[in-house]
Order: structure tokens, then C-alpha cells, then sequence
């Protein structure tokens, strides 16, 4: 064979190769993003059937008649098709379970009601609303079991390192350093950074390497197993960012896209189009709106409640800290709340006083025994619910400061007056993801990233929302969490 023609060989079969990953790599890459779709649809499934079955046994043993198979198979049917249309078996990179759940509780229903509604109108049987009611108790509480036990196995594979994606981002900015930073951050995403792809890298943070330009895409993403892309903002011009994003779907690769002008999003999106032009508009929550109004009223009934249930545990931690320390029993500490208004926020006392003329003693050392399990309990924060009836806080909202602390941080973290827009709260959700908690809570990272989380509740505020943080401040309870 020529020298010629045994290099045509070379490149075709080369050619040849390339073409064959290129086949491959969608097959590949799909099949891994659809296992964990697989496996929530399969877990739901056995849940579902299994509902149906114990529906028709328990039924008739509960004194409710007995109830038709067809119509304890018509619920679990209805639920699985309604849970499919909310976007339950879409591909989605984190793991909430309570958005699961509330999903579900949506979902299955409305799926009872539509039941219940065919079987008035196309039968005259006896319990029919009871049947549906005690069906659909038994069908919610299965698949929220269910999911409950997928959600915790795949967190404990992710955690330790068992179950990840490797992710490459492109742009190596200030933007992408902080997509490396929170994926590092956050093991339960299942998203491991491996490196960054640039033709001008600003700068190469956490250590990963710059792996090449947005020409390397494909060579990176074979060589490297790349499951997941994510497109922040970059030197590459917009068709050069367009073919990277089509070159990851003809791949099987997921993409996602941090956009532009991305602190003023929230959750709540709007999307119109003027030909094929999209125009996104944001619905952010308004705090001087008639919702909040409500809130607040509701922070107040329920607070007030809280104080009546709770009085017995208050007076007990109350005449303990009066035995241990003495008068005062309670702790005020000027705070400052919505709108920047000041007020004295109520703690138990649980630190001895500073002695006369000592103004740097060590707080760990001033701790009593008492208080340091009211601190690690979080029990010291009850006498706060006095302070939602006088409507100075909320139950949930960012936490407040002190007045000479709150100034300093104005001036130097970016967005942080704008979480006095809302009253100040017990509880929040920069909390009960343990941002800006421990001793390193006021260095400007944690600042920074107090401040974007208080403003995302402020933004993104529901009921739900406020439901969902309290839900997670009661786990955070039960953990017996250190402060």
C-alpha cells in the first residue's frame, strides 16, 4: 500500500471512529439521564398499584361498602397520568422532596375528584365520597412514602461521591467561578465540576482546569464523560454559545444556562414571544402588597396560639433561668427590622454578664450549661413569638441585626438593604439552609450569600414557601443542630 494511500486510510478510518462516538455518545448520555426518570416512575408505579390493592382490601373491612376493582384502579391511573403532566418524571437537577410532595398532593386530588365526579354521575353506589376520600389518603400516603425512600437513597449515593454527573462549565469568569463554587458546595445536586471551558479565561477558580475552548467541546465531553454542561457567561459570541448548546442535545448531553441579568429572576416567569423572539417577564412578590398584609395578620393569630400552647414549656425555661443566672430572665437586644426600623427582640438569657469593664469576653466561654442546650436546641429564640404578636417580626424572614452591623454590611454586601423590605422573622430561608449560622458567619462570603438568599424569599415569597421553610426549621429542630 502507498504512503498515500495508507494515510486516506488512516484519516477515513479515523473519520470512521469519530462518527461511530458520535452515535454513541447520545445513546450513552440518554440512557444515563432517563435511569433516574426510570426509577421515580417505577418507584411510583409499585406505590400506585399497591394503593389500589390495599384500597379494595381495606375498604369494605372499614365498613364503606365494597368498592368496585375498576374503580380502585381508575384513581391510581388518573393519579399516574396527572402526576406525568406536572412535570413529576421530567429531568430536573435538584432533589426537593417537599416539591415533590406538594406536587403529588396537587396531582392525586385532583385525580380522587375527577373519580368521585364519574362515579356520581355513572353509578348510585353507597360511601362513594367516602370510598374516594379514604382511597386517596391511602394513594398519597404511599407514593409520598415511596418517594420519600428514593429521595433518601440517591442523597446518601450523591453524598458519598457513588452518584454524580461530570459537569463542565463554560465561561471561566467571575460567573462561572460561582457555578464551581455552589456545585462544590453542594454535593446533593450530584453535579462535580471537572473543569472549564474558555478561550479567555479570566481566571481558573477551586483549583479546576481550564480544559480548552468552545472548539473542544466535543473531545472534552468523550474524553472526560461529560454529563451535564452549564453556560455562563462568556468571551464567545452568541452563535458560538448556540452551537454549544445544540452540540450537548445532539450529544445526549443536559444543558443548562445561567442567564443574563440573573439576581433580578425569580421563580415566577412570564414568557411571550414576538415571532420566534421569546420575551421573558418576572412576577416578583410585591412586600408592601396586600399578601404580605395577610401574612403578617396570620404570623400574629398563629403566634399568639403558639404562646397559649407553649406557656407551660416557657414558664419551666423560664424558672430555670431564673435559678441559674438570676433577674433578668429575658435577653433584649436592640434589632433592626422592615424598613429599618428598630425594636428590641426578646431571647432567654443564656450567657452570664460581662464583667464590669470587660468588653471583649469570649462568648463560648460566658455560655452556662443551661444555655448552651436552650442555644443548641434554639430554645433561647421562643420569647421571639412575642415580639410577631406585637407585629414588630414575622415568623419567617431574613434574621434581623444589630443597628451598628446592619450599617457597616449596607456598605459593603451587595443587595443587603433589600432584605428590610420584609419584617424580620424566626425563622428563614437562609437559615434552614445553614447560611451565615457558626462562627464564620460575618466574613463577606457568608454575608454575600446570606444576603442573596433572604433576597430570594423576599422575591420568590408564597405560602408555600413559608410552609415549606417551617417545615425544614422543625427537621432542623429535631437534629438538635448547633447554632
Amino acid at each position: 500500500m502507498s504512503p498515500d494511500l495508507g494515510a486516506t486510510y488512516q484519516m477515513e478510518q479515523a473519520r470512521a471512529l469519530q462518527a461511530l462516538d458520535r452515535a454513541l455518545a447520545p445513546e450513552v448520555g440518554r440512557r444515563r439521564r432517563r435511569s433516574g426518570r426510570l426509577w421515580a416512575l417505577s418507584v411510583d408505579l409499585a406505590a400506585l398499584a399497591l394503593s389500589g390493592e390495599v384500597a379494595f382490601l381495606v375498604v369494605p373491612l372499614i365498613g364503606l361498602g365494597h368498592l368496585p376493582p375498576q374503580w380502585a384502579v381508575a384513581m391510581p391511573v388518573a393519579a399516574l397520568a396527572i402526576f406525568a403532566a406536572r412535570g413529576l418524571y421530567a429531568g430536573r437537577l435538584q432533589l426537593v422532596l417537599l416539591e415533590d410532595i406538594r406536587l403529588m398532593v396537587g396531582g392525586s386530588a385532583v385525580a380522587a375528584m375527577a373519580v368521585i365526579t364519574a362515579r356520581v354521575a355513572l353509578t348510585d353506589a353507597s360511601y362513594i365520597a367516602a370510598q374516594g376520600i379514604t382511597q386517596w389518603l391511602l394513594l398519597l400516603g404511599l407514593v409520598s412514602a415511596g418517594r420519600g425512600g428514593l429521595h433518601a437513597v440517591e442523597l446518601r449515593r450523591r453524598r458519598r461521591g457513588t452518584a454524580f454527573r461530570p459537569t463542565l462549565i463554560v465561561g471561566a469568569g467571575r460567573v462561572g467561578h460561582l457555578v464551581a463554587q455552589r456545585l462544590l458546595e453542594n454535593p446533593d445536586l450530584g453535579l462535580r465540576p471537572i473543569g472549564f471551558l474558555d478561550k479567555e479565561p479570566l481566571m481558573s477558580p477551586n483549583g479546576l482546569p481550564v480544559l480548552g475552548a468552545s472548539w473542544d467541546l466535543e473531545r472534552v465531553i468523550r474524553e472526560r464523560g461529560v454529563e451535564q454542561v452549564i453556560l455562563t457567561f462568556s468571551t464567545a459570541p452568541h452563535p458560538v454559545m448556540l452551537r454549544i448548546a445544540r452540540t450537548c442535545e445532539e450529544l445526549g448531553v443536559g444543558c443548562a444556562v445561567v442567564p443574563r441579568l440573573f439576581e433580578s429572576f425569580a421563580a415566577r416567569l412570564t414568557v411571550d414571544y414576538l415571532g420566534g423572539l421569546p420575551l421573558i417577564s418576572v412576577r416578583r412578590s410585591d412586600p408592601k402588597g396586600w399578601q404580605f398584609a395577610v401574612k403578617y395578620a396570620i404570623d400574629r393569630v398563629v403566634a399568639a396560639g403558639l404562646l397559649l400552647l407553649l406557656a407551660p414549656a416557657l414558664l419551666v425555661i423560664a424558672g430555670a433561668v431564673l435559678t441559674t443566672m438570676g433577674r433578668p430572665v429575658l435577653f433584649r437586644q436592640e434589632r433592626v427590622g422592615r424598613d429599618g426600623r428598630r425594636f428590641k427582640m426578646l431571647k432567654f438569657r443564656s450567657m452570664h454578664p460581662l464583667p464590669e469593664g470587660d468588653q471583649d469576653g469570649s462568648e463560648p466561654e460566658r455560655l452556662t450549661p443551661l444555655g448552651r442546650v436552650l442555644r443548641r436546641a434554639s430554645l433561647d429564640e421562643l420569647p421571639q413569638l412575642v415580639n410577631v404578636v406585637r407585629g414588630e417580626m414575622s415568623l419567617v424572614g431574613p434574621r434581623p441585626e444589630r443597628p451598628e452591623l446592619a450599617a457597616s454590611f449596607s456598605e459593603t454586601v451587595y443587595r443587603y438593604c433589600d432584605r428590610h423590605r420584609v419584617k424580620s422573622g424566626i425563622t428563614g430561608w437562609a437559615q434552614v439552609h445553614g447560611i451565615g449560622r457558626g462562627r464564620h458567619r460575618f466574613n463577606p462570603v457568608s454575608l454575600a450569600n446570606r444576603a442573596e438568599w433572604d433576597n430570594y424569599y423576599i422575591e420568590n415569597w408564597s405560602p408555600w414557601l413559608d410552609i415549606k421553610i417551617l417545615i425544614l426549621t422543625v427537621r432542623a429542630l429535631l437534629r438538635f443542630r448547633q447554632e
